[in-house]
């Protein structure tokens, strides 16, 4: 084909506005639908991740986030009906607390202002869970018991407008009380004491308690008593040598001869004053001179008499000179150490230190020889079959304490217990310990007390032979009561029995060890949740979290 063809086939090219267009290369244009594709596909990953999560979320929010069983992911299942009720933990269709005519509720019989409990069994024992009811003995007795226990201390007290009495916490089985781990114990009778404990320290009775020292000074002659040594009211300790004992002996001697003479002198004078001899004035004179001579006498005999050495002056005026000079000698010394004296070499100067009672000598501090005086005490003798007690009680149990009360007391590192009587109490408070003292009379026939022994008194205030008792920790203060968990009677009934727990407000009394005393509230025979009690607290504190107890502000 030549180019003239060529030309006159082709078309006429493209004009607008006798402008010839351009069309857009085709290389451009395949870039830009390349480009768009590679973003979608890069984007396709994440977005497809995000809706997968945007699935599950809505599964899991329609769905309560459980997971389905095989079964229903392989094939069609039945609907099942949520037979669950999460605020007592329990199926709805037994949950008595959701229905409670599946259990009826006992009657309400409220505050009690008397024993300070809700529907108080002491008055009112059907509210208990026992099959059969206590004796009206036993409940006499436990009302007096009651009294007797709230006269003597007070007790913490519930809150009367507490509404929590009338909850109940129950389980599903048996099975899930054990997982819970919530063990029971009953309600039993046990002895129970309620006291004061001190600390305290035996010492010696003041009031037996002698301390010997010689009244006038001198050296001791001998001694007859060690530390250790019983004695007798009277007996000699020690005999000590006394100038001063030796001139007042000698001046009772003289004063005796003077007193004889002077009465021969008056008998004589008035003899010869009957017949006109001699003038009356000498008469009176010499009777004056024998009044004086009297009273010499006397004057030694109460000398001798203040330093513990009675002696008989009508006796002595009986006996020749030698004879009342051997007698003043020997005054005041025993036959037993007579014995031992040489009369003829024997000072007069000899003073016997005696003991006051019987006891036993307890301070010895004096040897032979030495050189002793008023201020210095020699011995220590006490009677120790009466002993002190000595306690120091707080300040806020002084309205409790009772001259009479009995109090026992067991000494460090013994298993024994002393056992006395309160017999003061002091009328003052240490400065410093804010204790008060009080005092006890202890017998100790046996000797086997020991002075200065400290340990811890108790104070009987009350003793309980028959009270009601829970183990200790088994009581629970959920914010304004004392509360236990009371199993329900008929919770072994049938095995469609409901396992129920009753909230019960208690008032408790003395704590011995592993038992409580309970005053008001439960009854013997009932049983209550001991070990895990604390998760049926923690599920009434649930079940009534935002019920609007105010009880806790009262």
């Amino acid at each position: 084909m030549d180019v003239t063809t060529k030309h006159a086939t082709s078309s006429p090219p493209n004009k607008v506005d006798d402008k010839p267009v351009e069309s857009p290369p085709q290389g451009r244009s395949r870039g830009v639908f390349g480009r768009t594709a590679r973003l979608v596909l890069s984007s396709l990953g994440p977005t497809l991740v995000l809706i997968g999560f945007a699935a599950v979320f809505y599964y899991g929010h329609h769905h309560d986030w459980r997971i389905p069983k095989f079964a229903a992911l392989t094939g069609p299942v039945e609907t099942s009906v949520d037979d669950w009720c999460e605020e007592h933990a329990v199926p709805e269709s037994i949950c008595v607390e959701c229905d409670p005519t599946l259990m009826p509720k006992g009657p309400d019989y409220g505050w009690c202002a008397d024993h300070g409990v809700h529907n108080c069994t002491l008055d009112h024992p059907d509210v208990s869970q026992l099959k059969e009811p206590p004796s009206q003995k036993e409940l006499v007795a436990d009302l007096q018991r009651a009294v007797r226990a709230f006269e003597i201390a007070p007790r913490k007290e519930n809150n009367s407008s507490c509404g929590i009495y009338k909850t109940r916490i129950q389980f599903a089985s048996i099975e899930a009380v054990q997982q819970a781990g919530v063990d029971v114990e009953l309600v039993e009778r046990q002895s129970i004491v309620e006291s004061i404990f001190g600390n305290g320290e035996i010492v010696y009775d003041p009031t037996r308690l002698a301390s010997l020292a010689s009244r006038v000074p001198g050296s001791v002659w001998s001694v007859s008593k060690n530390i250790g040594d019983p004695v007798s009211e009277g007996e000699v300790l020690a005999v000590i040598d006394a100038v001063e004992v030796g001139d007042l002996k000698t001046m009772l001697l003289r004063s005796l001869a003077e007193e004889k003479l002077q009465r021969q002198n008056v008998a004589r004078l008035s003899q010869a004053g009957k017949s006109g001899a001699i003038a009356g004035s000498r008469i009176l004179d010499a009777e004056a001179a024998l009044a004086k001579a009297h009273a010499d006498v006397l004057s030694a005999e109460q000398s001798l008499i203040n330093l513990g050495l009675p002696v008989d002056v009508d006796r002595l005026r009986e006996l020749s000179e030698k004879q009342v000079l051997n007698e003043l000698r020997m005054l005041g010394i025993p036959e037993s150490l007579r014995n031992q004296i040489n009369l003829e070499t024997a000072t007069t100067n000899l003073l016997p230190i005696l003991s006051p009672m019987n006891g036993i000598v307890v301070q010895r501090s004096v040897t032979p020889g030495e050189v002793v005086n008023p201020s210095r005490i020699l011995f220590q003798v006490a009677d120790t079959q009466q002993m002190w007690l000595q306690l120091s009680v707080p300040l806020e149990n002084m309205d409790q304490l009772e001259v009479g009360q009995q109090i026992r007391f067991t000494p460090d590192g013994s298993r024994r217990v002393v056992e006395g009587k309160l017999d003061w109490v002091s009328t003052s408070v240490d400065k410093e310990t804010r204790m008060v003292g009080v005092r006890a009379i202890l017998a100790n026939t046996d000797g086997k007390l020991r002075n200065e022994t400290f340990g811890m008194g108790e104070i009987i205030l009350r003793e309980e032979s028959d009270a009601i008792v829970i183990p200790t920790g088994s009581s629970h203060w959920e914010g304004c009561c004392q509360v236990v968990f009371v199993r329900d009677k008929n919770y072994f009934d049938s095995p469609d029995s409901y396992k129920v727990f009753h909230v019960r407000s208690v008032r408790l009394g003395a704590i011995n060890g592993d038992v409580t005393e309970v005053l008001s509230g439960v009854l013997p025979g009932e049983v209550i949740a001991t070990a895990g009690s604390d998760v049926l607290k923690a599920q009434l504190l649930k079940n009534n979290l935002g019920a609007g107890c105010d009880c806790v502000a009262e």
